[in-house]
C-alpha cells in the first residue's frame, strides 16, 4: 500500500496555527512584549519546518534530493507567511483593535527618555508610527519568516536522509 504524503500546506496550515495559537495566548496574558518569549515563536518554527522537511524525506524513502526537500520546507514556509500574514491583519484590525495604541504608547514612552527629541518630534514620528503600523508589521511577517524559512528548509533538507534512486539526468 502506497504511502500518503502529507502536503506541504497541511504542514503550514498546522504550524501558522500553533504560532498564532501561541502569540494569542502571550497577548492575553500581556506576555506580548516579552522579547524571549516572542523568540519561542521562532523556535517553534524551525523546529516544524526541520521536522517537516525530515518527515516529508522519510515518507518518500529517501528518494528525494536536496532541492526537493528544500522546496517541500519553502512551500510549507509560505504557507505559514499567509496564514500569519492573514491573522496578524484581523488581529490588529477586529480581534484586538487596542495593540496599536498599546504599542504606540511603548513608543511614546521610548521616545520621551531621549531627550534630543521636542514634543513636536515625537508626535510627528509617532504619528508616522500609527499610519505605518500595518504595512511594517505584514513586512516584518513576510521577510522575517521569509528568511527564517528558508534557513530551516535548508537546515531541514541537509539533515534529511537521502538516497535518490535517480541522477539529476534521468529526471
Amino acid at each position: 500500500m502506497e504511502t500518503k504524503i502529507v502536503q506541504p500546506w497541511m504542514k503550514g496550515l498546522i504550524l501558522g496555527l500553533i504560532t498564532t495559537t501561541y502569540g494569542i495566548a502571550l497577548y492575553l496574558m500581556d506576555l506580548w512584549q516579552n522579547k524571549s518569549l516572542g523568540y519561542v515563536s521562532y523556535v517553534i518554527v524551525l523546529a516544524g519546518i526541520i521536522w517537516s522537511c525530515i518527515y516529508y524525506a522519510k515518507q518518500m524513502d529517501g528518494n528525494v534530493t536536496f532541492g526537493n526537500v528544500f522546496a517541500h520546507g519553502f512551500k510549507v514556509t509560505a504557507t505559514l507567511i499567509v496564514i500569519t500574514v492573514v491573522f496578524t491583519f484581523l488581529e490588529v484590525k477586529i480581534i484586538f483593535p487596542e495593540m496599536i495604541d498599546k504599542i504606540i504608547d511603548i513608543a511614546a514612552k521610548e521616545m520621551e527618555k531621549n531627550k534630543n527629541l521636542n514634543d513636536e518630534q515625537i508626535k510627528s514620528a509617532l504619528d508616522m508610527t500609527r499610519k505605518f503600523m500595518m504595512p511594517f508589521m505584514i513586512g516584518g511577517v513576510i521577510l522575517g519568516y521569509g528568511i527564517f524559512g528558508a534557513i530551516s528548509s535548508a537546515i531541514g533538507a541537509g539533515i534529511a536522509k537521502k538516497n535518490p534512486n535517480h541522477t539529476p539526468f534521468e529526471q
